[in-house]
């Protein structure tokens, strides 16, 4: 969704860093993310963040963040999270977060996991916004009718 939101409004995109890296890691040693994975994830997500925000476009329309990072890893990790992460989760800020509801159907790939756990994932995001007083909106429903919402949002907040 970010992807075609970004192209709609003619902004810059940032993809999931952890995607691309954790799928390499997969695809050339079978390994899935590991503590140690953490931090330079979350370099190689700002790296490509403050790529997108010295970009002369007037949006940038981000997959995700480093606050979902920490989320991920205090959830995976027994509550721990690097802490050069956490201090940067905690002091960058976006204009709006938009949270994903879980009202469609699980996909499995070599990354996804823990598909029973859908609902306690989505209250830790939620909770994360919350606590940290981030503004964002809750989306449900297909593609379309979610990018509909998002739009009519952001042009609400732009005009």
């Amino acid at each position: 969704m970010s992807k075609a939101l970004a192209k709609q409004y003619e902004a810059a995109w940032v993809p999931e860093f952890a995607r691309e890296y954790l799928q390499q890691k997969w695809d050339q040693e079978q390994k899935i993310c590991e503590p140690k994975d953490i931090l330079p994830i979350a370099i190689g997500q700002m790296k490509l963040e403050n790529a997108a925000a010295n970009s002369r476009k007037k949006l940038v329309f981000c997959d995700t963040d480093l606050l979902e990072t920490k989320v991920y890893s205090e959830a995976y990790y027994d509550g721990w999270c690097d802490e050069q992460v956490v201090a940067a989760a905690l002091e960058n800020e976006y204009d709006l977060y938009v949270l994903t509801y879980i009202d469609t159907p699980w996909q499995a790939d070599d990354l996804r996991d823990r598909p029973e756990q859908r609902e306690e994932m989505f209250a830790l995001f939620e909770n994360a916004l919350i606590k940290n007083n981030r503004p964002y909106i809750l989306v449900k429903g297909s593609i379309e009718e979610r990018i509909k919402r998002i739009t009519n949002h952001l042009n609400s907040i732009l005009n």
